[in-house]
C-alpha cells in the first residue's frame, strides 16, 4: 500500500511538474513576442537586441563572453549580434587595456537613447504582467523563478556546449 501512495505522489508532482514547464514556456513566448512585436514597432530593434543593449548599460566594460554566460546563449551567436549592434551605430567594441587580445563593449549615445526610450516599451509589457496578477502573486512567482533560476545557474544546467 505504502509503495503505491508512493507512485501516486510521483505521478501527481510529475504531471505537476509538467503542467507547471507547459504553461511557463508558452507564457515565456508569449510575453517575449508581445515585447518583440512592440520592440520592432517602436524601436525598429528585436527583444533580444534590447536585451544586449539593457546589459550594456547596466555592466559597463562587459565583454562578450560576459552577455554569453548571462543569456546562457553561444559566443559566437553574441558576437554575431553585437557585430549587428555595432553596424547600427548603437554599440561599440573597445580594447581592453588589462587584455589586448579582447574587447570591452559599451553603448554609444544613440545606444543609450534607444535603451533608455525601450524601457518604458518593456514597461508596457510590465503591465500586462500586473493586471493579471494581484502583488502577492506576483511577487511569489517572481521568487519561485528566482530560486528556480538560481539553482540552474549553480548547476551549470542548459548553458551551451560550446
Amino acid at each position: 500500500m505504502e509503495d503505491n501512495t508512493y507512485a501516486q505522489a510521483y505521478k501527481s508532482a510529475d504531471a505537476t511538474t509538467a503542467t507547471f514547464f507547459n504553461d511557463l514556456v508558452r507564457c515565456e513566448t508569449r510575453l517575449y513576442n508581445a515585447l518583440n512585436d512592440r520592440m520592432r514597432r517602436s524601436h525598429g530593434i528585436a527583444a533580444s537586441q534590447y536585451e544586449f543593449l539593457r546589459y550594456l548599460r547596466d555592466h559597463p566594460d562587459a565583454r562578450v563572453g560576459d552577455l554569453a554566460a548571462f543569456f546562457a546563449i553561444g559566443v559566437g551567436a553574441t558576437s554575431k549580434g553585437m557585430d549587428r549592434l555595432e553596424g547600427r551605430g548603437l554599440v561599440r567594441r573597445v580594447p581592453d587595456p588589462a587584455d589586448r587580445r579582447s574587447s570591452l563593449l559599451e553603448l554609444t549615445d544613440t545606444g543609450e537613447r534607444l535603451v533608455h526610450e525601450a524601457d518604458e516599451t518593456l514597461a508596457a509589457i510590465g503591465a500586462l504582467i500586473q493586471t493579471a496578477l494581484d502583488p502577492a502573486r506576483l511577487g511569489a512567482a517572481a521568487q519561485a523563478l528566482r530560486q528556480l533560476l538560481t539553482a540552474l545557474e549553480h548547476d551549470g544546467i542548459g548553458t551551451p556546449a560550446g
